[in-house]
């Protein structure tokens, strides 16, 4: 699994009322909501965003509640991954239950910039910054989490399981 996109850049410490602001989780869509992901922050990241972009962080990315909302509008709005030096436990983990694709690395997150063009394979953990030619090496999830995510999520691929029998 891989994707390739655009470079969204924060800073450390983004919260999840800054991802999804708690003013608009009166609806259960998410494509809805996805139409406010980010916007206290980067208030065009919902008209710039493409299939496959990639959002680049610094520390404790994802801080907060612990509201699932906040991994399920970044993958709804089409975002391929989310790299950071670090994630809050609880939103790693929800990252994971929606299936949506995450790595830490402190180089990358560091070094990488806003508008550049990445490259990442999550077999391997490579993030290749195609803007520069750099690459980092991100400690990549076993077989059985990378199944989760390219599943699209904990439920979605425990329902594969019971078909798989």
């Amino acid at each position: 699994m891989n994707t390739q996109g655009k470079v969204f850049k924060y800073p450390d410490n983004v919260d999840t009322d800054v991802i999804i602001p708690a003013r608009y989780l009166n609806t259960p869509d998410a494509k809805e909501l996805s139409l406010h992901c980010m916007e206290d922050i980067d208030a065009e990241f919902v008209k710039n965003v493409n299939a496959g972009d990639v959002i680049v962080s610094g520390w404790n990315f994802g801080c907060g509640s612990s509201r699932e909302h906040a991994p399920l509008v970044i993958k709804t709005c089409g975002t391929g991954c989310v790299i950071a030096k670090s994630f809050a436990r609880i939103f790693y983990r929800n990252a994971i239950n929606i299936g949506l694709p995450i790595l830490e690395c402190e180089a990358a997150a560091a070094e990488i910039s806003a508008g550049d063009e990445v490259s990442v394979d999550f077999d391997t953990g490579v993030i290749t910054d195609v803007t520069t030619g750099k690459t980092y090496k991100a400690q990549p999830f076993p077989p059985f989490i990378q199944n989760i995510i390219k599943s699209g999520g904990l439920l979605k691929s425990l329902k594969e399981g019971e078909k798989n029998g």
